[in-house]
């Protein structure tokens, strides 16, 4: 026993996406989380393609740069490998089984879930509490994925300096920060059905929460490098030129009208059939809320569109996991508001470091 509470080191979160890398740190004093250090490095067009790493260098030296302008010293890490990469069952055990014979036994099943050869494998599990109707038995989450997805993770972390603590899958990241938008929601969204729709640049993942813990989870492909592409396209600018004529403005009068219309519509139209989906193989018949994450939710009236869709009927927000934290004066609360939405999956990462 030692009456001195071991300080545990700061985590970084580190999300890495299909355009940049995003890296968060956070403190916590009582209850109250604070914003220490934040960075957005975009990443070169093919390091990361339909979040599979493709060029290590590029995506390690994009993290040495989030590192040098964040300001942190921190040198412990939490990345995360995509819920399409992962395989995820619970199963249910017996409750007085001991850690080892859980280790064992979940190999043992591990064997019918997974389709790889066990030796290929990064595997970890995590007992949830008593199994509903059986209370003699515990439900036990088993994930599972390629050691080569964790592996060249951790390479690119280690490249940028930095040393690889947490390895998660991003849709339990996003889970672990959903409960900070919980906080914003009627009843901090018990009983409520929540759609969270992360629209990144070519991939949109459906998170379904209901009673705060993921139930349903969707990858398609489609994002805002489509509109990126559109701009490219219509006004002759490279693919850089035309994400920053995204963001900053700049475009023709017509811009508006004829390139971000239609792409909002097609978002609206990607929202509907993900929840048609999810009804389908589902017994939940409606949501309740959206949340929408990811960089295209800063487009301007985008959350208004979709809650005045008639097929979807449910109130719209965009995703703020800072609303209620404090910021370190090196962090502009400005800057910091506008990346909020597409910071989901970092902020669930930098959570890890008070579990």
């Amino acid at each position: 026993m030692s009456l001195l509470k071991k300080k545990s080191p700061p985590l970084l979160g580190i999300d890495i996406s299909s355009t940049a890398v995003k890296l968060l740190e956070l403190k916590k004093t009582d209850k109250r989380y604070r914003v220490e250090s934040y960075a957005v490095e975009p990443l070169p067009a093919t390091a990361v393609v339909e979040k599979t790493i493709a060029d290590v260098v590029a995506v390690s030296d994009s993290i040495q740069r989030a590192v040098k302008r964040s300001g942190t010293k921190a040198k412990h890490a939490a990345v995360a490998v995509p819920g399409s990469a992962s395989i995820s069952k619970i199963i249910s055990m017996p409750a007085e089984t001991n850690d080892a014979e859980m280790a064992a036994s979940i190999e043992i099943q591990a064997d019918q879930y997974v389709p790889y050869p066990l030796d290929e494998v990064a595997l970890d599990y995590e007992v949830l509490g008593p199994t509903e109707g059986n209370p003699e038995n515990v439900d036990v989450l088993l994930v599972a994925c390629r050691s080569e997805n964790v592996e060249i993770r951790k390479d690119a972390l280690e490249d940028a300096g930095l040393i690889a603590k947490v390895v998660d899958v991003e849709s339990y990241a996003m889970e672990n920060a959903f409960s900070l938008i919980a906080e914003q929601l009627p009843r901090q969204g018990e009983g409520l059905t929540v759609a969270v729709v992360d629209i990144g640049a070519t991939v949109t993942t459906v998170n379904i929460m209901h009673d705060n813990n993921i139930v349903y989870t969707r990858e398609q492909v489609f994002g805002g490098r489509q509109l990126t592409e559109e701009i490219m396209r219509r006004y002759g600018l490279s693919y850089e030129e035309a994400g920053i004529a995204k963001r900053q403005g700049g475009l023709p009068d017509n811009y508006e009208a004829e390139v971000l219309e239609p792409f909002k519509e097609t978002v609206v139209q990607q929202v509907v059939r993900s929840l048609q989906f999810f009804f389908a193989n589902n017994h939940h018949a409606q949501v309740d809320h959206i949340v929408l994450a990811g960089g295209s939710a800063s487009i301007p009236g985008i959350d208004e569109l979709i809650e005045s869709t008639p097929s979807i009927g449910a109130e719209t927000s965009i995703a703020n996991p800072f609303a209620n934290m404090s910021l370190s004066s090196r962090v502009k609360p400005q800057v910091l508001g506008a990346d909020a939405p597409s910071l989901m999956v970092a902020c669930g990462l930098a959570m890890r470091a008070f579990d």
